[in-house]
């Protein structure tokens, strides 16, 4: 088997096009290639971008002196798919049809990098993938119902890294990832606290729009009758609304800012306020935790405390002062995912585990 494999890793993100090559986990380069609003102001959606970020990521793999043909993988961010389980996917026609469809409900900028990579990995007979995207779906059955039957609890989440955290927590262990109880919480822009049972996610807080706790853009759990008073109160339409609930929600309505770093500087400036608001939203995260703990039974090996956020020693202390009695918590600050990325395409190219192929019928 061939020991050194080369990998491109490709995430857009809202406002940036974020691409690595690595030889094996080792990190060859990386840049963030940033791009204008005025720029992205000439496309009318995510889909009309395609072409012009290709273009940018060929480019930036020239000035970074890529020769495509020594590539064994592209990888691409996972996009908004319909549920599925976890793993490797290889990118086929039938993916690429799927994120092209006129008629999904809604679209993310991460949806290119299927795309992207399938372009680049095409014509050289190599493999594209993605890993563990945002549709991640494991949830065990209890876990679906919702106390209305039109309503079922979807798992959207923070898959990529609550996976890449929960492998690197059950090394910690000593152990094997699908050997462990672990409830593992990603605190970002979103904040995604999960439940694994022996390799299986088998519940999680829907991050993108609806519960969990509140984050520093997005409102968390809101009691459901003072949400339809407020929708129907005139002030708002629907896209205002649903704006204000997953984007303008959170540190950013309470506080005027979705930077930590600036909270804390307020609190330790004296701002009761702020520290209110700041040790509230440690209060929710530590009792989602509590709450993922039961769907365990108690049986938890450890928690993992992961993302942007766990660079907070403020936040992170509130939080452990109030679950550490659960497991061990292990602190993973930050997040890598395009290293999580290219250490899925490597579990396939050395063969420790099968790429998936993506089906809607199957999905």
């Amino acid at each position: 088997m061939k020991k050194s494999f080369l990998i491109l890793t490709i995430n857009p993100g809202s406002t940036s096009t974020k691409i690595a090559l690595f030889e094996n986990e080792e990190r060859v380069f990386e840049e963030v290639l940033r791009h204008r609003l005025e720029e992205m102001a000439r496309f009318g959606g995510t889909l009309e971008q395609y072409e012009w970020r290709k273009d940018v990521v060929l480019d930036a793999m020239k000035r970074h002196g890529i020769d495509p043909k020594t590539l064994d993988a592209v990888v691409g961010r996972g996009g908004l798919l319909p549920p599925l389980e976890s793993g490797t996917y290889r990118v086929n026609r039938e993916m690429l049809d799927y994120l092209r469809r006129p008629d999904r409900e809604r679209t993310h900028p991460s949806d290119l990098g299927a795309m992207i990579a399938y372009e680049i990995a095409e014509p050289l007979g190599i493999p594209a993938f993605i890993v563990d995207p945002v549709s991640v779906d494991e949830f065990d059955p209890l876990a679906r119902v919702s106390g209305l039957p039109e309503i079922e609890r979807k798992s959207l989440s923070h898959a990529l890294n609550l996976k890449a955290m929960a492998r690197r927590a059950a090394g910690e262990l000593g152990k094997d990832y699908h050997e462990v109880n672990l409830v593992v919480t990603h605190m970002g822009g979103g904040i995604s606290v999960s439940a694994h049972r022996k390799g299986r996610m088998i519940d999680v807080n829907q991050a993108l729009d609806g519960t969990g706790p509140f984050s520093p853009e997005r409102a968390g759990g809101l009691p459901v009758g003072d949400v339809l008073r407020l929708a129907f109160s005139g002030k708002y339409t629907y896209e205002q609304l649903f704006r204000r609930i997953t984007k303008e929600g959170g540190l950013l309505a309470h506080l005027g800012t979705n930077d930590a770093r600036e909270v804390e500087r307020r609190i330790e400036a004296g701002d009761e306020k702020a520290a209110l608001i700041y040790e509230a939203m440690a209060y929710q995260i530590a009792k989602e935790i509590g709450g993922m703990a039961t769907t365990l039974k108690g049986d938890v090996d450890a928690l993992v405390l992961t993302g942007g956020l766990a660079h907070s020693e403020m936040l992170v202390g509130w939080i452990k002062e109030r679950t550490e009695w659960i497991a061990p918590v292990f602190v993973y600050p930050g997040e890598d995912e395009l290293l999580s990325m290219a250490q899925g395409a490597l579990r396939v190219l050395r063969g420790e585990e099968s790429a998936r192929e993506f089906r809607v019928s199957a999905s």
